[in-house]
């Protein structure tokens, strides 16, 4: 039985409250779902869920209302789930009190990383430590410190900071222009090349078999991505990447 972070799922579709159960279950996470004709919980108040996830579409769940009334009541962090396509629903959501706001039909991918980006953030803001661990890898963001395979890695500036970005939204597809952005400023878009030379520094780092990355694999003519593996030590089977270590 995962004995991560709860996760209370708010959806009156129960197609959706049963992808996400499965998924949430899968990545590690405790899973409460329920129609919100039913009404939220009066536990969200109690500290008895570390996120909620609200469907903020049906006529049942209050919409961006809910948003409001959860958040004067807790301080969880909310992911709101939406089929609207105007930025008018994200900016709303957001507002009102969403840490983060996902179009429906989603990535369960995306969805998975949102939610630890929104938990990470809230452990900051508790001042608890938030390590990032993914296989042999762990990433101590508040301290800057990176250990693979039970050692210390000691990186330079400029690919740990690529490193932190990508672990920040560890399992999405960070491109090019939004990693030379985050990095290295509106002034090197086109530098790609600069990219290229700090992931290759990272796979010789990190990877096993930097010519055959497993953890930092490339998305190809699109970006990169950090992959997510549950278990200290095991494989992960099914990925490849027959790019070079520094495409």
């Amino acid at each position: 039985m995962p004995r991560g972070p709860s996760i209370l799922v708010l959806d009156e579709d129960p197609a959706i409250r049963l992808l996400l159960r499965r998924a949430l279950n899968v990545a590690g996470y405790r899973v409460q779902d329920a129609d919100p004709a039913g009404g939220a919980p009066g536990s969200i108040a109690k500290d008895e869920f570390d996120l909620l996830i609200l469907d903020i579409d049906a006529a049942a769940s209050g919409g961006i209302e809910a948003i409001r009334n959860v958040r004067e009541r807790s301080p969880i962090p909310i992911v709101a789930l939406s089929a609207r396509r105007d930025e008018g629903a994200t900016v709303d959501a957001l507002d009102s009190g969403a840490d983060d706001y996902v179009r429906k039909p989603f990535n369960s991918e995306d969805l998975l990383a949102r939610i630890r980006n929104a938990l990470r953030r809230r452990a900051v803001e508790q001042g608890k430590p938030v390590p990032f661990v993914s296989g042999d890898l762990e990433i101590d963001l508040s301290h800057r410190r990176v250990r693979s395979r039970g050692r210390e890695v000691h990186l330079p500036a400029t690919p740990y900071d690529v490193l932190r970005v990508l672990a920040e939204n560890a399992g999405k597809v960070m491109t090019h222009e939004e990693l030379l952005r985050a990095v290295w400023g509106e002034q090197c878009l086109g530098r790609v090349q600069y990219l290229r030379l700090a992931i290759r520094t990272l796979r010789s780092q990190l990877e096993t078999d930097p010519a055959h990355p497993r953890l930092i694999v490339t998305e190809t003519r699109v970006g990169y991505r950090l992959l997510v593996h549950e278990g200290t030590g095991r494989s992960l089977e099914g990925v490849s990447d027959e790019r070079s270590p520094g495409s």
